[in-house]
């Protein structure tokens, strides 16, 4: 069962101990969210916003009109800007937190599962405004949200500033709104339709356009604040003046006008069969195969009913299920878990230490060796604060396995080499965590006899077969 400490968190490091009993190692790590692990000063969602997203934004309309005319002067004036404002900064800061909670916690398990809701309820990278609040969104809803039902976690996300912003729900307005009296003024379907296509019941449920339509009418009203400074930036609120007033009718089922009308359909959506089925196909993707059975879903299902949506309920059934099935199915993982399974196991110099947040606030830029993991996940194309699309990164493994991406690992694996610690730096050491990890280790010790130097047993073991999945 050596394989399921990779399958269902990050492998177990050199300096660890190997756990009796994998399956209550697991469990144990699901009742509670404990801080995070990450020692360093973490600055808040409004901190990025208020501060330095509005100053971004207020900034950039300044170096345009100052530079107009000169390409140059103008590039420098934005990279500048972009060092002043963190924008280079954020996101390895944001992934040395991330990392931090998988490679040391005590609770990686979480961990893992948190990354899994941070996809399914993924933030598209369409604007600088993205690159300071992905984070804080990620480790501010949801990840606290994750010893509470789903129903608070979808409703804490769909009123959340990032997904207000991220699907354009500040543009769904009410056609008979009280603001729109001698304007024109339409939806926005954008939130409504993802909220049941990606969150919730997924289209095998069949709804209509006409559920979106009057989903997207439950919820106009609800916007970014608005102030003539500040724009975007300010927190989210329901505005009755942009509501569409009238009862709505989604699935059959009347909801009255208001604000309250948001909150009744989502205990409706998270309540449907569909939403029951799909977050348990869903996981069983994330954990143990692309093509997960009925009987592997089914005490998913079971709980997701039973608790009323009670995540750690539903996430110990999740565990149980990849425990059952460790033996017969592989998962191959996403660049991002393959990433952080090298480094936990080769004992990397990753995460940086908590003194990253010193070069900001002294004006530093942060050196390469704080940026590479940033530039390797995008290089892999999984840097986890950048989808492109509401429905997050894919977790089939036909979408990771092209041959240039394939390629990248290998490249990747000995670039790294240079991250390990000396110590580990001899085929002893590699021999070892395979010893921890794998439940047949002398035939891939036998592998790694190949390897004429130690950068070389890198590269062979963390592109075995046997690694890339688990």
């Amino acid at each position: 069962m050596k394989n399921f400490f990779r399958k269902v968190g990050f492998g177990i490091g050199p300096n660890e101990e190997l756990p009796s009993d994998p399956l209550a190692w697991a469990l144990n790590q699901l009742d509670d969210v404990p801080d995070l692990t990450w020692k360093g000063r973490i600055p808040s969602g409004k901190e990025m916003i208020e501060v330095h997203g509005r100053k971004r934004r207020v900034e950039e309309k300044k170096v345009r009109e100052k530079y107009k005319n000169d390409k140059k002067l103008l590039k420098i004036g934005f990279d500048r800007l972009d060092q002043e404002t963190g924008v280079d900064f954020w996101p390895s800061l944001e992934l040395s937190i991330r990392h931090t909670e998988a490679m040391d916690s005590t609770s990686p398990v979480l961990a893992k599962l948190w990354f899994f809701w941070a996809n399914h309820f993924a933030i598209v990278e369409g604007s600088f405004r993205a690159q300071f609040y992905t984070g804080p969104y990620e480790r501010e809803i949801i990840r606290p949200n994750l010893n509470q039902s789903f129903e608070k976690l979808v409703y804490d996300v769909t009123i959340s500033s990032a997904m207000i912003h991220s699907l354009n729900n500040s543009d769904n307005i009410g056609p008979k709104s009280k603001s729109a009296k001698n304007k024109k003024r339409t939806i926005n379907e954008n939130h409504a339709r993802e909220l049941l296509e990606l969150h919730t019941v997924s289209p095998a449920s069949e709804y209509t356009q006409e559920d979106i339509t009057q989903l997207a009418y439950v919820m106009t009203g609800w916007r970014l604040g608005w102030s003539k400074s500040a724009k975007d930036t300010m927190p989210v609120e329901f505005d009755k003046d942009y509501h569409q007033p009238g009862k709505k009718t989604v699935f059959g089922k009347t909801y009255k006008s208001g604000k309250k009308g948001l909150a009744n359909v989502i205990k409706d959506l998270v309540n449907h069969p569909n939403c029951r089925d799909f977050i348990a196909t869903k996981l069983c993707r994330y954990l143990i195969t692309d093509n997960p059975t009925e009987e592997m879903k089914r005490p998913i299902i079971k709980a997701f009913k039973d608790s009323d949506g009670f995540l750690p309920e539903i996430h110990k059934a999740a565990i149980r299920v990849a425990f059952e099935y460790n033996d017969q199915y592989q998962k191959f993982q996403n660049p991002e878990n393959w990433f952080l399974q090298m480094a936990k196991l080769a004992d990397f110099s990753w995460p940086t230490s908590p003194t990253i947040m010193d070069l900001y606030e002294v004006g530093k830029k942060p050196q390469l060796v704080h940026k590479r993991p940033l530039f390797t996940l995008q290089g892999l194309g999984h840097f986890p604060y950048g989808s492109k699309q509401p429905n997050g990164f894919s977790d089939f493994e036909v979408d990771w396995t092209s041959p240039e991406l394939l390629i990248r690992r290998l490249v990747y694996a000995k670039d790294f080499f240079e991250f390990t610690k000396s110590k580990n730096n001899n085929f002893k050491f590699y021999k070892n965590i395979v010893k921890k990890n794998f439940d047949n280790p002398e035939r891939i010790i036998k592998y790694l006899e190949k390897a004429n130097k130690h950068y070389e047993a890198q590269i062979l073991l963390f592109n075995h077969p046997e690694f890339l999945r688990a």
